[in-house]
């Protein structure tokens, strides 16, 4: 999602290496952790790499909305330091991080049943498939993909209120509609009912599931043709690389679905008249026919700003935290 990518635990038996340097690569990756420890890992990388990319994810969601309530025809070419400009001076450097700490809430919960539901959705579709099945490329692929998928959606839904909570904190900009957390769901649960807390979650479902099949199957299938070819290297920097090349893949193919979604999120907020009233895919031809194909992509490049080192982060992070935890002194 957010890049909205999530991040698996990364046991694997996608690869089988009998002996020799990829052994130790493999110990890591096989070595499970317990329950409390892979939820806890799971969040805290999520949540750290979300706080180091606050700025760049406020940006790519001001950029989003750009079109909502403005005269299209009018809208400057986007400009992330002007953009930037405007927020240090007419709301301060902190207001860079406005909304991150409902982020943090959403994203504690969220990576860590991220991390948590891609094993154990894994290892039931390993079981499903058969121990035929082990060490077969293209069938563990399906594995990452599908499973990826699955543990996608399940977080999405556990936590959108979360999601949509922290996007209209962070899409205030001058007028304070909403004072905090705790303020924003009274204010939505009164205005919009309590199913307004989950506007745009069709939107958010048909994205989170490929973009989080996407990156898990681009990070497990670079990884492994990089510890094929250089078994020695850092498991960390292997994992801080492979995990920002396929936070760019999973971005470029959802961002549009994560544009609308953020659209959805933030309609009648303040009153406002209501611009998409047609649901999902009408929704999509209204900002095509306002705005053209370019405005399904309105802030992307903040988004690959963002995405690069957060994705980077989030899986060095958890491959880190989980070496520790393991107590596993050969990590």
């Amino acid at each position: 999602m957010d890049a909205r990518v999530v991040e698996g635990t990364l046991t694997t038996a996608q690869t089988t290496v009998a002996d020799g340097p990829s052994a130790k690569f493999l110990h890591h990756n096989n070595h499970q952790l317990g329950t409390v420890h892979q939820l806890l890992a799971g969040g805290i990388a999520g949540a750290f790499s979300k706080t180091c990319t606050a700025p760049l994810a406020r940006l790519t969601i001001l950029f989003q909305v750009q079109g909502m309530h403005s005269d299209v025809s009018a809208l400057t070419k986007p400009s992330i330091l002007r953009e930037a400009s405007r927020i240090v001076n007419e709301e301060g450097f902190r207001a860079f991080w406005k909304g991150n700490l409902v982020t943090i809430v959403h994203r504690l919960p969220y990576s860590a049943v991220s991390f948590y539901a891609y094993e154990r959705y894994k290892n039931l579709l390993h079981s499903m498939m058969g121990d035929s099945f082990r060490g077969n490329a293209s069938a563990n692929l399906s594995v990452h993909f599908v499973g990826g998928g699955l543990a996608g959606i399940t977080a999405a839904s556990a936590t959108y209120p979360l999601d949509l909570v922290r996007t209209r904190l962070a899409a205030q900009r001058s007028t304070m509609y909403y004072r905090g957390i705790s303020h924003a769901f009274n204010t939505i649960c009164r205005e919009e009912g309590f199913f307004g807390l989950y506007k745009g979650l069709g939107a958010t479902l048909l994205g989170v599931g490929p973009s989080i099949a996407i990156s898990f199957s681009v990070y497990e299938a670079l990884r492994s043709f990089w510890q094929s070819r250089r078994p020695n290297e850092s498991t960390i920097m292997v994992s801080l690389v492979c995990g920002s090349l396929s936070g760019i893949a999973s971005s470029t193919a959802t961002f549009p679905l994560d544009l609308v979604r953020r659209r959805m999120q933030l309609e009648g907020v303040g009153g406002r008249a209501r611009v998409y009233n047609t649901g999902l895919f009408k929704t999509f031809g209204h900002i095509v026919r306002n705005e053209g194909l370019r405005g399904l992509y309105r802030g992307i490049l903040p988004e690959y700003y963002k995405v690069v080192p957060g994705v980077g982060i989030v899986f060095m992070t958890y491959e880190t935290l989980k070496m520790v935890l393991s107590g596993d002194p050969s990590s």
